[in-house]
């Protein structure tokens, strides 16, 4: 018998929320999971995203479509925009699951330079499956550069886009 791969997938939140939007289309986050699943066999799929009260029912959403949340503590700096980079809790989740043995490989959902660092440590490692960047032209060149397998989302609308429902 042939044992499956026992992948888990670590995800941007803000990253992909706003690489989508820049796209013009609204990601449906249930397809998402389904296919991060069938596709790259992910059997935990972490999303990392900053805390905001207000947003309690796209939390609630995302957990039912069966992601994990993993929530930052969110400031806001002088202009009253939020802040909760998520950086640096992807990487301390990822380091510390590898050394715990807990996955085969990674699916790293991101096209943000600051993640080639860890990009390569997986890849040194064995452990990368791919990148899941949601644009081919603004994934960083941090990322292309190091010669990891890399998928945009940019010409998946079609199957992972949020379909507008038809007026009753």
């Amino acid at each position: 018998m042939i044992k499956k791969e026992n992948n888990f997938a670590y995800i941007d939140g803000a990253n992909l929320h706003k690489g989508i939007a820049d796209l013009g289309w609204k990601l449906d986050y249930k397809r998402f999971y389904v296919w991060l699943s069938e596709k790259y066999t992910v059997n935990k799929a972490y999303f990392f995203i900053g805390l905001i009260p207000k947003y309690k029912s796209l939390y609630t959403y995302l957990q039912e479509c069966g992601f994990t949340i993993v929530f930052k503590e969110t400031i806001y700096d002088d202009n009253g925009k939020t802040k909760g980079n998520c950086d640096a809790e992807v990487v301390l989740n990822v380091v510390r699951d590898y050394y715990e043995d807990k996955f085969d490989k990674v699916v790293l959902v991101t096209g943000d330079g600051d993640f080639a660092c860890l990009a390569t440590f997986l890849l040194e490692k064995s452990k990368l499956r791919v990148i899941v960047g949601p644009d081919s032209k603004k994934c960083s060149y941090l990322l292309r550069r190091i010669q990891v397998p890399i998928v945009y989302l940019n010409g998946l609308q079609n199957k992972l886009g949020l379909k507008r429902k038809s007026p009753q």
